[in-house]
């Protein structure tokens, strides 16, 4: 059996709140409709419930990840470096928009800034597989 690393771990745990983060985003928009059937309040009240589980998942990613780029970047090419800098960028996008959609009272606000949120949780998502496969190529 390999071995397992504390970078292993740090690693796993990182995808694990990625799942949570990107994987619940999808999940609850797929749910609002059939929960706005169900109750026209359902829909805000399960936003509630996942926002408190989304964000604890967002700190982790956070946490996470800054212990994972600060054991990488001494020895990152500058290409690995910008991928993870645009990266950030989009991790950091992706928890503004998704502040704002916590925030937003109109349907369209919510709509937008919902759609935001998760097209960049997921472009990190992708950026984080293209980073982790770099270390292997």
């Amino acid at each position: 059996m390999l071995p397992v690393s504390g970078h292993v771990v740090m690693v796993t745990i990182h995808a694990l709140a990625a799942t949570i983060w990107v994987g619940g985003q999808l999940t609850l928009a797929a749910l609002v409709p059939a929960l706005r059937r169900a109750a026209p309040e359902a829909p805000r009240a399960a936003a509630r419930r996942f926002g408190t589980v989304a964000w604890l998942a967002y700190a982790v990613l956070v946490a996470t990840g800054i212990g994972n780029m600060s054991s990488e970047w001494a020895e990152a090419s500058p290409q690995f470096r910008t991928t993870l800098m645009v990266k950030i960028g989009v991790v950091a996008a992706s928890g503004v928009a998704a502040f704002v959609h916590g925030r937003a009272r109109t349907p369209r606000g919510l709509a937008v800034s919902g759609a935001l949120s998760a097209l960049t949780a997921v472009l990190a998502l992708f950026l984080g597989v293209v980073l982790g496969v770099s270390r292997t190529d």
